[in-house]
């Protein structure tokens, strides 16, 4: 699948490309994203510049991972990454970063329902999972901004930098944006 671009009021979602390695390098040295996330820690230049020119590209060309540079629409100014990573028939997971600098403007929680909408209108998935590491606040609160349902905790789900731990879980579904699902859905009966 060629990359797609996004667009909100006020953000382009649009693939991250080798003019973009120095930009990812330096926002990954930001201590929470490397503490959050599952990016390597260190974070060096050629780890930036693998992910620009391989597995962003990669991803989009097996239709496995469908990343974008969350930007603002002025400029190539980065504000976030996201990315949208098939798990199995019809399941994604999303998984994002934002910038220190643009922290706190709902960038991400824009971006990731931009980007599910798209998941369940044009990628055939009917169940976008988000999951953090027991702890993190910001990406919960982005999460349930963007309306996802909370559904718990996972023991041990989560391998960040070779120590297990428990990640939260939460799902948004077509309906939650007003959207059909390509397969029926059958809520359990209380």
């Amino acid at each position: 699948m060629d990359p797609v671009t996004l667009r909100t009021d006020r953000l382009v979602l649009r693939t991250v490309e080798a003019r973009h390695t120095d930009a990812v390098y330096a926002a990954a040295q930001d201590p929470d994203i490397q503490r959050w996330t599952t990016i390597p820690a260190p974070y060096l230049r050629e780890h930036a510049q693998s992910f620009t020119q391989q597995v962003v590209p990669d991803g989009w060309a097996c239709g496995s991972m469908f990343t974008w540079g969350v930007f603002l629409p002025e400029g190539e100014e980065l504000v976030g990454m996201l990315s949208i990573t098939l798990r199995s028939l019809g399941t994604a997971e999303v998984g994002f970063w934002g910038t220190k600098e643009h922290r706190g403007n709902g960038y991400l929680t824009e971006a990731t329902r931009a980007a599910a909408h798209w998941a369940f209108a044009r990628a055939s998935i009917d169940r976008v999972e988000w999951r953090a590491e027991v702890g993190n606040a910001a990406s919960r609160a982005v999460a349930e901004r963007a309306g996802f349902t909370i559904e718990g905790t996972l023991r041990s789900a989560v391998n960040n930098k070779g120590v297990r731990r428990d990640c939260w879980v939460g799902s948004l579904l077509p309906s939650d944006l007003g959207l059909p699902s390509t397969a029926p859905y059958l809520p359990a009966q209380p």
